[in-house]
């Protein structure tokens, strides 16, 4: 967490769309579907933490350990999140306040309740430039700081072993502004810029189990330098094989939410082969539509494994005047509450999908229909758009693979849509149906019939090649940004 709010990280998101829909079936008749692998209305989960892991995401809450014997904070906490997250107490000034006198009874205070309440535990965190001791600022001796850096990964990582789902291993590394560059502080002073992956490398000795983040703020806007110096980082770590396994963004957002890159940045992380979490979140004022906008993109993106609020209640927030929360001081679920509630569980409803229907996909950029090249039947066939002509082989019917996946089968071949590889580019071609993740879409909804396709093992989307409009562009898949030629209008043959 920052010390101080940044108002650079505050911008408007749209309002979220409904996630069950009516589809007029006549002009007479409605019917509101509960499309497959969604949990009924009457039967839909009824704490955050339950919705959440409906997708197989956590939905966590920061803790003090000094609240724990705080019955109202206890009740929500135990009975409202499957996650939690240590907010001061693994920190560097509590765990080693003097150099090799560590202390734990903070930290296993809250990893004990984590426990005894079957919820994960985040870890936060093991190298930061603030809440540092001033024995360990003053170090200016590249090995002794080297040594020390070291030390307490292996000692603090190393105490929690096997209990860590994901480990904040080193935060706000990067600097605000325009320069995308590290901030100043004793690690990369006196170690250089190369003290990020020495952490992450160390660290995964420390606790091979665990999910190694890089965590900050404000770097939710995919145009902003910042985000920009942090995916560089990462994508030089995957090239290189440097251990990491999330980016963590924390965002602490103003009463407009998520800014309008939001989901774009979600995807373009996860795109580089890493998970993506939301672990500090906090929204001023509690807008229930930003604060379901912001869920909705996490939900979209399927490497975004999980949302941690900043908090509890309103009087347990850093932010405590601007009531940032979904509870209020006294404990009661605020309308922000029940739209993440409604957004979680309609992470499954598919949108406007109806199974055993066929549906044209038509481009909306061009009005072009997807289109199976020459209507082969062979495995291997290529998807293309090209001029809507009624054929079988430009319709396609939903079918359910679970999770709120779908696979799309063309009608005139019975094979389904598989992308070849995670690489953005990759060829989607008609294969065989396996229900391997390579054959799983999610689908993004943005209303009137309108639809992204979100691949389930690359987490990119399906996108017309260069945005053309000519016959025969291919189709094939691309990080999700939601322009017009990654989205399809449902027509019904």
């Amino acid at each position: 967490m920052s010390p101080q709010i940044h108002s650079a990280r505050w911008w408007r998101r749209p309002v979220l769309r409904c996630a069950i829909v009516s589809l007029a079936v006549t002009s007479t008749m409605t019917v509101v579907l509960t499309p497959p692998g969604a949990v009924a209305t009457a039967e839909a989960a009824s704490t955050l933490g339950a919705a959440a892991a409906q997708s197989g995401r956590y939905f966590g809450a920061a803790v003090a350990g000094g609240k724990l014997s705080d019955s109202q904070y206890t009740t929500i906490l135990n009975r409202e999140f499957n996650s939690i997250t240590a907010e001061n107490e693994m920190k560097w000034d509590h765990t080693e306040p003097s150099r090799n006198n560590f202390t734990f009874g903070s930290a296993d205070r809250i990893a004990n309740h984590a426990r005894s309440q079957n919820k994960q535990l985040r870890g936060h965190t093991l190298v930061w430039h603030s809440q540092l001791p001033d024995w360990v600022k003053a170090i200016r001796d590249a090995n002794t700081l080297r040594g020390v850096m070291n030390n307490h990964i292996n000692q603090v990582a190393g105490r929690y072993r096997g209990q860590i789902h994901s480990w904040d291993v080193v935060n706000e590394a990067f600097e605000d502004g325009g320069s995308g560059a590290l901030r100043q502080s004793v690690f990369r002073d006196v170690l250089g810029n190369g003290f990020i992956e020495e952490a992450f490398r160390t660290a995964r000795t420390a606790d091979p189990a665990a999910k190694l983040c890089y965590n900050d703020y404000n770097i939710e806007d995919w145009n902003a330098a910042k985000t920009q110096g942090v995916y560089r980082l990462v994508r030089d770590f995957k090239a290189r094989g440097v251990p990491i396994d999330c980016v963590g963004l924390q965002a602490h957002f103003g009463s407009g939410g998520a800014p309008g890159t939001f989901q774009t940045t979600l995807a373009n992380f996860a795109a580089l082969g890493v998970d993506v979490q939301l672990t500090e979140l906090d929204i001023a004022q509690a807008s229930p539509n930003a604060y379901a906008g912001t869920v909705r993109a996490c939900l979209n993106v399927p490497r975004c494994t999980g949302i941690t609020t900043w908090g509890v209640r309103d009087s347990d927030s850093w932010r405590g005047g601007e009531n940032p929360l979904l509870f209020d001081r006294s404990g009661n679920k605020k309308p922000a509450y029940e739209a993440v509630l409604a957004a979680l569980n309609g992470v499954s409803t598919g949108g406007p999908i109806q199974v055993g229907v066929n549906y044209r996909l038509v481009a909306q950029h061009s009005g072009k229909a997807a289109d199976i090249a020459n209507a082969s039947t062979s495995a291997g066939a290529g998807l293309q758009q090209w001029a809507v002509s009624g054929g079988s082989n430009q319709q396609f019917d939903f079918l359910d693979a679970g999770g709120g996946y779908y696979r799309i089968r063309a009608r005139h071949s019975g094979l389904v849509l598989q992308v070849a590889s995670s690489s953005s580019g990759a060829d989607v071609t008609q294969q065989a149906d396996t229900n391997a993740t390579a054959q799983q879409w999610r689908v993004t909804d943005h209303g009137n019939g309108t639809v992204s396709l979100v691949n389930r093992q690359s987490g990119l989307a399906l996108d017309v090649w260069a945005a053309s409009a000519a016959d025969g562009a291919r189709i094939s898949q691309w990080t999700y940004t939601g322009n017009s030629n990654q989205r399809f209008q449902l027509q019904r043959p």
